[in-house]
This record gives C-alpha cells, sequence and structure tokens, in this order.
C-alpha cells in the first residue's frame, strides 16, 4: 500500500512559482496593477514575449503604463507586422524604446518627433539620445522664444487675429500651425496653444 502523500502549502507555492503566468492571470494583473483597459491588456498578453517587453518597458517607466502600452501595440507592433518579424527580433529593445518615451514625458520631446526619433532608431542610427542631439530635435520649452515667434505670428496675421477674436476657432488653429511652421515644428505644442491665448486675451 502507498503511503498518503503530504503535499505542504510550500510546496505548492514553490510548485506554482516556476510555472509561467497563464494568459488570464496576466492580463487580469495588467488592468490592476498598470490601470489599463481589458482590450490593452488582451493585446499585451497575446503572446508571452510581448508581454515581457512590456513589462520590461514599464519597469523602466512605472508611472507611464498607457503610454508604454501604445506604443507597445502602435508604433512596435506595425513595423514589426510590416517586416513580418517577432517582438523578440525587434532591433529596438525595451530599454531603449524606454529612454525614447523618457523624452517625451520629460518634454524634450514632442510624440510627433518621437515617432521620426523612433525610425531612425530602428534603422540603427543610435539611441534616442544621440538622435536628438544629432539631428537638433530638442522641443524649444523656452517661453521667451515661443513668445516672440508668437509675436511674429500675430503681427503678419492681422486677418486671422481677427477672426479668432469674432469666435472662429479655425483661425486660432492655424494661427498655431503658423507657429509650428516658425519653429520647424520644435516649439511645444502645449505652450504656444497657452502664450497664444494670453497674447489674443
Amino acid at each position: 500500500d502507498l503511503l498518503p502523500l503530504d503535499v505542504g502549502e510550500a510546496w505548492i507555492e514553490q510548485i506554482n512559482s516556476r510555472l509561467p503566468e497563464l494568459p488570464q492571470a496576466r492580463r487580469n494583473r495588467y488592468t490592476r496593477a498598470f490601470a489599463l483597459p481589458a482590450y490593452d491588456a488582451t493585446v499585451l498578453t497575446s503572446s508571452r514575449a510581448t508581454g515581457d517587453y512590456f513589462e520590461r518597458l514599464v519597469s523602466k517607466l512605472p508611472n507611464e503604463a498607457k503610454l508604454c502600452a501604445n506604443w507597445v501595440m502602435g508604433e512596435l507592433s506595425a513595423r514589426l507586422n510590416r517586416e513580418d518579424r517577432e517582438i523578440d527580433a525587434s532591433p529596438i529593445h525595451a530599454d531603449a524604446l524606454a529612454d525614447l518615451l523618457r523624452r517625451i514625458v520629460d518634454g524634450t520631446i514632442s510624440g510627433k518627433t518621437a515617432k521620426e526619433i523612433f525610425e531612425a532608431m530602428w534603422a540603427g542610427e543610435g539611441s534616442a539620445d544621440e538622435i536628438i542631439e544629432r539631428k537638433g530635435l530638442k522641443q524649444i520649452s523656452d517661453l521667451g522664444a515661443i513668445g516672440k515667434i508668437v509675436d511674429q505670428v500675430i503681427a503678419a496675421n492681422a486677418q486671422q487675429v481677427i477672426d479668432y477674436r469674432a469666435g472662429k476657432e479655425k483661425a486660432f488653429n492655424s494661427l498655431v500651425g503658423q507657429v509650428m511652421k516658425e519653429s520647424q515644428g520644435k516649439a511645444n505644442p502645449a505652450q504656444v496653444n497657452e502664450i497664444l491665448k494670453n497674447k489674443l486675451g
């Protein structure tokens, strides 16, 4: 006769800790721990490698889970699909992507510029910081410098200023576009909006 098998709690925990986390458990953890929508959690756990990449990324930017999710599901996935690559074969490691996203968060670059830098990183042109420096892509966040450009645009576009003051919102967007054009896309868009609104009254 066989002796009864005594399976202790500690043994069960030890075995469980060695097992890979099941997709459903991982999905639930993503919605809880990272406050991600169910859709995002499902996409990010569609493969173990995708989940691992996302977790590595979010470990570098713990307060930016949604931004990390958007980039993994958006730019990165699109590029991988275009080249029929798996995420493990991405030329941009999660740590390198984290460096790029950090520059959006700290206001060094805009989200639009980040996409341009991502393409350069994919092509092996260097790290995010190297590309920003080499191509002069740093966003202008100096209020004085932006203010001067705004003044020039207001002076050169009297009719649009009149239209905006008459309640035409499109005129404001056009003025923002002019400022962005004058700054070669480098002015911080949020600051442009704020300064323009203040100056136009």
